[in-house]
């Protein structure tokens, strides 16, 4: 069976000094090297293939220091520390550059966790919304980027605008989400979708500027059974903007499954131009 382009995306080969092996993906490459949601699949897949793995991604950190080249990369992925319920990794990714120089790419620290049965709940829930069957899904193919073709998006409200006329709106955006052709939800996908929201300045503004995220981090709430019953179900997100300014501004979002469990939460901060 042909893998699913995701999984091509953030395939890993282990190396025998320790490192992994992966490279870039044309159907998930954005304006200027790949889209930022499949390098954090890429981080949180890197720790879920190391030997030495304990429990599951409970916290993800990426910073994204240069736009990855097409090509071949390296992961250096190692646990800086285990503790009796928690680990904690350090991941870099790195390219070589023609010159045979390393190229640093991405930074990142992932914490892992063996979870147990406690009190549950939780003060987010996830708003009224129509059904991901009566949301009608938006072709962005016009876009220009490859990797928004591999994602069914459904806005709900605060979508791109339609217009670029400088009107001050509302930043918060909900939208049904799930991978083109569907995929069973797993920890990479769900760190995948916790980048698919476009820059709250856009929809703030409506001026259509240079942005691009510097770091983002990912909680993930939900533990591998919740996440195998979401199945390929969508899921829904939610994200607004805090403070702009001085060229940076930051955005918290959230992300829920149809049956109202709140998979993730994820807050980032983004440059921009203008």
């Amino acid at each position: 069976m042909t893998p699913h382009p995701f999984d091509t995306a953030i395939a890993l080969a282990l190396q025998p000094d320790g490192t992994m092996l992966g490279a870039t993906s044309p159907d998930y490459w954005n304006m200027v090297g790949p889209y930022g949601g499949i390098t954090a699949a890429i981080v949180i897949n890197a720790v879920m293939q190391h030997p030495a793995l304990i429990g599951e991604p409970l916290a993800l950190t990426i910073n994204y220091a240069a736009a990855m080249a097409a090509g071949p990369f390296r992961a250096k992925v190692r646990p800086a520390r285990t503790n009796r319920s928690t680990q904690h990794w350090l991941v870099e990714l790195v390219q070589t550059t023609a010159e045979g120089d390393e190229n640093l790419t991405t930074t990142a620290s992932v914490v892992t966790a063996t979870r147990r049965d406690t009190f549950a709940d939780s003060d987010v829930p996830m708003p009224a919304v129509p059904a991901p069957a009566d949301v009608a899904r938006v072709d962005r193919t016009a876009a220009g980027v490859a990797w928004l073709a591999h994602y069914d998006i459904r806005p709900i409200a605060g979508d791109v605008p339609r217009q670029w006329d400088g009107q001050v709106a509302d930043s918060l955006s909900q939208l049904w989400m799930r991978d083109n052709p569907p995929r069973p939800l797993d920890f990479p996908g769900l760190a995948s979708m916790s980048d698919l929201f476009f820059p709250r300045v856009w929809l703030r503004r409506a001026v259509r500027v240079p942005a691009g995220t510097v770091s983002m981090t990912v909680y993930f709430h939900a533990d591998g059974a919740a996440l195998a019953a979401t199945a390929t179900g969508h899921v829904l997100g939610q994200a607004k903007g805090q403070g702009f300014r001085h060229g940076f501004f930051d955005q918290s979002g959230q992300l829920w499954n149809e049956a109202g469990l709140l998979l993730a939460t994820t807050h980032q901060v983004v440059y921009f131009k203008g």
